[in-house]
């Protein structure tokens, strides 16, 4: 079926919140329950997704992308602050706080998941059947995504963060460093194409757990 783009956008955005806001709910809540109260404080540990909008990554960008032919949907929202140094651990701790947001998407995944079954089984012959897939097909694919590019070991990213906590303490140290130019790195790798060739083969894994798993 060929959507025109105020069904896909229709389609997609509620997704695209849902996945954004559980991802950064999840940092605030591992924080405070690790020591960090500041997101909590900040009103941030919420699913409420206008407390994490970011106006370029959760709207332009996303749209960007849904307008545009090929490729696949990606965005961000305002990062929850953290204060690593109030964590219990902060070294071990912070492997946690960023482990959470990549976790919170495989979860979403799965629900999505559900819901697809959902929709293609129990609904067959409904008029909410294909809208409810459509939509479950979009919210697996942006927490896959979302859960695969921030495992990236590329600071800022979780990815970047969990490395920072895993590595020794000179090396940690050089590794911060990459941190001011992560996002140019990510946007050339995303410009060269070569984001989606070391995207795509571990959203297929992903996807594929999904499918063992249900």
């Amino acid at each position: 079926m060929e959507l025109n783009t105020v069904q896909t956008i229709a389609i997609w955005i509620l997704p695209v919140l849902f996945a954004i806001t559980a991802h950064e709910a999840a940092h605030a809540y591992a924080a405070k329950r690790l020591g960090d109260p500041t997101a909590f404080l900040l009103g941030r540990m919420t699913f409420n997704p206008i407390k994490h909008i970011d106006p370029i990554g959760t709207v332009l960008l996303p749209l960007l992308c849904v307008m545009l032919p090929g490729g696949f949907l990606f965005g961000y929202a305002k990062p929850v602050p953290v204060d690593f140094h109030r964590l219990n651990n902060p070294k071990r701790d912070m492997r946690w706080v960023a482990a959470a947001g990549p976790l919170a998407n495989l979860v979403m995944a799965f629900i999505w998941a559900l819901l697809f079954r959902f929709a293609t089984g129990s609904l067959d012959g409904n008029a909410f059947q294909l809208p409810l897939a459509l939509m479950a097909q979009a919210g697996i694919q942006i927490n896959v995504v979302l859960m695969v590019l921030n495992l990236l070991p590329i600071p800022p990213l979780d990815g970047g963060r969990i490395m920072i906590s895993v590595l020794p303490p000179n090396l940690a140290r050089t590794f911060m460093k990459i941190e001011p130019y992560g996002f140019f790195i990510l946007i050339g790798l995303l410009v060269s194409g070569l984001l989606s060739v070391i995207l795509r083969p571990l959203m297929a894994m992903v996807m594929r757990l999904i499918q063992v798993v249900l």
